[in-house]
């Protein structure tokens, strides 16, 4: 972080929050130019107050006359409540918009997540890059927010100064009278300019002093980061109703407890946030303090010498320090914000970094054919593929064919390219070597999303969402009722949903709602295989999603699915061959390539083989052992 901090320059500094305005505007239209009104309005309205109070202080002081009184106090009531009212109807309006930021804001990096390619989205790095901008935000706002908040000041900082200048030009304008003896030195260009310039340097060094402290702070980022990803893990693992069993048996919490303790964001050890709070931050912090109480001093000093050598009212006095202070402060509402902005562009990097993640497969623009007959027919062409970073191939030169309408089981063990195989058919990722064909045409060629559409695919790790049975089902809110409670039967969830006791409208979990209903696992892997069955594209594919049932239950849902894929074209990915003998070909997986292919029974009879070998080492589990006596 420190030497990313070191080659900032003011012109990065605003382009890349120009950027972040024109991105977040999309998002939340309107938030930036209420944050402008109510800045400006904040700043503005105690103007308006001081200088009514210094003209009615003046003429207290002076002829007190009523005719001239009373319109001045009346004016003075009616402005400051109409600048309470306006403010205060700012004030809501942005909060209101505050909230509707806070929250789409992080719509800029769903969006990109669901635009990105698959093969991005599954590297570590993609992931810990979000972390990193989402922790960066947690723990001090940095991001997005961070700029919207200092968007704020730099609007308020720029309308208070000019309201302040306004008001503050007859100060140094008004001279004091030649009466005045020595005191007449004030007249002076020289001595004007000389106290201009005093002005400005203590009005900057506060803020200054102030954005050296949050240089500091940006520093403590990467180390805060980490502590506060262990506060947020460690410091509410007790809130995980699915840690409760393990936490009680095991005694976790002195885990937790001990990482709390040590790794703390506010534990010196751990981190050096607390250690540069009381050394750097806390030194600049209270130099800021120091030079602002100086300036209000020298205002205070330099505005009573005036008025007392006779160059203008008592009144007058309430203005010129109210207005010369105010002035001052904004100066270091402004200087600060971009200070604070300067501090922000790390963290700006790092978004864009993630933002800025290119997509690189190709997207094809032929359509494919919506046939009805389903005869679609998918070929790997000596395909070898290798996930990016490793130098492991997890293919290597396959070679297979998917003849249409019929089943296909993909057996081996962990680790053999099974998933692998799944991820390319589907072009979550392209081969680096070889083709994969769509009826004799590279599957790149397709347009991307219509090729997608071919496929129902229930992967192991599959995902429900705690809405409703039936949207989870058809993946909509609007759907084919029917359709969906048909596919729920032909998963075997039937009975299931015969005792929901919303039936389809039944909400699954209870994060949304009090009566929600919790569903095994194997209630979950039904109706993710209904899900399937309800887009009802020409393949359909079980990437081991029966993995937490038993052998036989397994065996039964693939049993009763092979009767209900009718004319679609089958995949079935298990670890289990008992639950592929009825398939039409089985290909066998090892070490990324196809080393055996075809039916139950050829490969069983093939003593040498790895079918063979596995299928001996399970038969165990669904072969009928005998009974002791039996033996």
């Amino acid at each position: 972080m420190t030497s990313k901090s070191d080659k900032i320059t003011m012109r990065e500094t605003f382009q890349i929050h120009w950027r972040a305005f024109k991105d977040v505007r999309r998002y939340c239209p309107g938030a930036f130019g209420v944050s402008i009104l109510y800045g400006a309005a904040a700043a503005l309205s105690p103007y308006v107050t001081v200088y009514l109070s210094a003209r009615i202080i003046n003429e207290l002081a002076g002829a007190r006359r009523p005719g001239v009184l009373w319109p001045l106090a009346v004016l003075a009531v009616a402005s400051a409540a109409a600048l309470t009212f306006v403010t205060g109807a700012l004030l809501r309006w942005k909060t209101a918009k505050e909230a509707q930021f806070l929250e789409r804001k992080n719509r800029v990096f769903a969006d990109k997540m669901m635009s990105m390619d698959f093969a991005d989205i599954d590297k570590t790095e993609t992931h810990d890059l979000r972390s990193q901008i989402a922790q960066s935000e947690n723990w001090a706002g940095f991001g997005f927010y961070r700029f919207w908040d200092q968007f704020e000041k730099v609007a308020q900082g720029l309308a208070g100064i000019l309201g302040a200048a306004v008001l503050t030009v007859s100060l140094f304008t008004l001279p004091v009278p030649a009466s005045a003896g020595v005191f007449t030195v004030l007249n002076r260009p020289a001595f004007l300019a000389l106290l201009v310039l005093a002005l400005a340097f203590t009005a900057a060094l506060g803020p200054l002093c102030d954005n050296r402290a949050m240089d500091h702070l940006a520093r403590c980022a990467e180390n805060s980061r980490f502590s506060n990803r262990v506060f947020h893990c460690f410091g509410f693992l007790a809130d995980d109703k699915g840690r409760g069993m393990d936490i009680r048996m095991y005694d976790q919490q002195k885990i937790a407890r001990h990482y709390m303790e040590t790794e703390s964001v506010f534990n010196d050890r751990a981190s050096s946030l607390p250690r540069a709070c009381r050394g750097p931050i806390g030194v600049w912090a209270a130099l800021g303090s120091c030079a602002s109480a100086i300036l209000t001093g020298l205002i205070y000093l330099f505005v009573c010498v005036k008025a007392w050598a006779g160059a203008f009212g008592v009144g007058s006095i309430t203005q010129y320090v109210g207005a010369v202070s105010a002035l001052a402060k904004n100066m270091g509402v402004l200087i600060e914000a971009l200070g604070v902005l300067r501090s922000n562009v790390p963290f700006m990097r790092d978004i864009y970094q993630f933002l800025d993640i290119p997509n690189q497969m190709y997207q094809g623009s032929l359509t494919t054919e919506k046939r009805s007959d389903r005869q679609y027919e998918v070929e790997f062409q000596d395909v070898s593929f290798r996930y990016p970073g490793s130098s492991t191939w997890a293919l290597r030169h396959v070679n297979i064919k998917f003849r249409i309408g019929r089943r296909m089981a993909v057996v081996g063990e962990n680790g053999s390219g099974k998933t692998t195989f799944i991820k390319l058919l589907c072009r979550l990722y392209d081969p680096q070597e070889g083709h994969i064909l769509l009826n004799g045409i590279d599957i790149r060629k397709y347009n991307y999303r219509d090729y997608m559409g071919l496929f129902s695919v229930v992967f192991q790790d599959f995902q429900l969402l705690a809405q409703p049975l039936g949207e989870n089902v058809a993946g909509a809110r609007n759907y084919d009722r029917d359709r969906a409670q048909k596919a729920l039967v032909d998963a075997g969830f039937g009975d299931r949903l015969a005792s929901m006791p919303a039936g389809l409208d039944t909400m699954l979990y209870k994060e949304f709602a009090e009566d929600g209903v919790d569903v095994s696992g194997g209630e979950a892997q039904k109706i993710a295989i209904a899900r399937a069955l309800y887009k009802d594209a020409p393949f359909i594919i079980l990437d081991e999603p029966t993995a937490a049932l038993d052998p036989i239950a397994e065996a039964e849902i693939y049993a009763k699915f092979n009767d209900i894929a009718g004319d679609k074209t089958a995949v079935y990915i298990s670890h289990r061959l008992s639950s592929c003998k009825f398939c039409d070909e089985i290909a066998v997986f090892d070490h990324g390539q196809v080393i055996q292919r075809g039916t139950h029974e050829q490969l069983l009879a093939d003593e040498a083989g790895k079918y063979h070998a596995l299928w001996h080492a399970q038969a165990q589990y669904y072969t009928p052992q005998p009974s002791p006596a039996e033996a």
